[in-house]
């Protein structure tokens, strides 16, 4: 790789599966990104296409079907996913937060009986953590685990969980203990066909057409091995899997930034008004420079949060302001990157003709889930604070 290339610095065999990833992007994925979106179909075909790639295992490490790339390397392959399409890229990353939940807070049988079987793509996870009354505060959750005989039962509503209506398995989080605050909080793996497990249709939602989220009604009689891990651990497992989540969050603003950013150098270049290109038009060249500005910042926070997360799985140490600024800086900067794309798109950039309308419909999402832009500013103010 060129040194002027903000990838340079991973390992060659990192370096390589990213450009094989990208390869099998530009072929599979990225030219069925419009149709996608016009069809609202689940992706089931990119996920299984991501699967043969090692993709879907690409968080695990080896012993568990894993690709065991590092967290740098994990940015940068999350990135190239989301640049051909953004519902395939959100699918896959809730895939992740349901995996990290069990390689985190899980028992060593629990993450045999699943991670292999997720790492592969034969099992689609999810992670449902947020409710109605409990999104910005999952310690105000309503959902409820009580202990009756031969295990647990669970009730309660779960909103806005990706993957949620076609998962294989379900990481849910419930109050098992209401006296304990956040330490009364567990979580539970529900298979796929559990009774009592309900999801309802899918969101009609502005963008990541693709990547479904259902609301889930919970009324399940489980056994005593569907509890992950430990009881009153489940708040913190869910804390450590969103760090990680934030990071990816920014790795999907990075790739559909980029991708914004691509097509606009691609149409000032092409466009001619009055015998001139775009290009060569000062504006625009302000324009573009901005949108460069914009992502190598958002870049570069983005990717020392990934070193950080490559430290603390090597040390056990924490990184979540590193995530929470990476998360806002890249979903703030990858907004306004897609929207001056559509600027200087003209009125071409409002139609489906073109991908910067999409793109700038999957992006307005990323300043909302997996914490707001405004439970970031929150998070890092605290840390600052301290």
């Amino acid at each position: 790789m060129a040194m002027n290339d903000p990838w340079h610095m991973l390992p060659e065999p990192e370096a390589m599966f990213c450009d094989v990833l990208e390869r099998l992007c530009a072929d599979k994925i990225a030219p069925r990104a419009a149709a996608t979106d016009e069809t609202a179909a689940f992706v089931h075909d990119q996920l299984a296409a991501l699967g043969q790639a090692g993709m879907m295992g690409a968080n695990l490490p080896e012993e568990y079907g894993g690709s065991d790339i590092s967290a740098p390397g994990l940015l940068r392959a999350v990135s190239i996913v989301a640049g051909a399409c953004g519902s395939t890229a959100s699918a896959l990353t809730a895939h992740y937060l349901a995996t990290d939940s069990i390689l985190i807070g899980g028992t060593d049988a629990q993450r045999a009986e699943w991670l292999l079987r997720a790492a592969t793509g034969e099992a689609l996870g999810a992670f449902a953590l947020t409710e109605p009354t409990a999104g910005s505060d999952p310690a105000d959750m309503r959902t409820r685990a009580r202990r009756v005989d031969g295990g647990w039962h669970l009730k309660g509503t779960k909103c806005f969980i990706s993957n949620g209506g076609v998962a294989d398995f379900i990481v849910v989080y419930a109050v098992t203990d209401p006296d304990k605050g956040h330490r009364g909080i567990s979580a539970f793996i529900l298979p796929k066909g559990t009774p009592g497990l309900d999801a309802g249709p899918p969101e009609r939602t502005m963008g990541l057409k693709g990547g479904h989220v259902f609301t889930l009604n919970l009324d399940c009689h489980l056994p005593e091995g569907a509890l992950l891990g430990e009881e009153g651990r489940g708040f913190r497992t869910a804390m450590q899997v969103l760090d990680n989540g934030r990071i990816e969050v920014a790795a999907q603003c990075l790739g559909l930034a980029q991708a914004a950013m691509e097509a606009a150098i691609a149409y000032a270049k092409d466009r001619v008004i009055g015998g001139q290109a775009l290009s060569d038009r000062q504006g625009i060249r302000w324009m573009i420079a901005d949108m460069g500005v914009a992502y190598r910042q958002a870049l570069l926070l983005a990717q020392d949060a990934a070193r950080q997360r490559q430290a603390a799985h090597d040390h056990g140490t924490r990184f979540s302001l590193a995530a929470s600024m990476a998360k806002l800086a890249a979903s703030e900067a990858a907004g306004k990157i897609a929207d001056t794309a559509l600027q200087l798109h003209g009125g071409y950039g409002y139609t489906r003709d073109f991908p910067i309308e999409r793109i700038n419909r999957d992006l307005r999402i990323m300043r909302i889930y997996e914490g707001s832009s405004e439970i970031q500013r929150i998070i890092i103010s605290g840390h600052l604070l301290a």
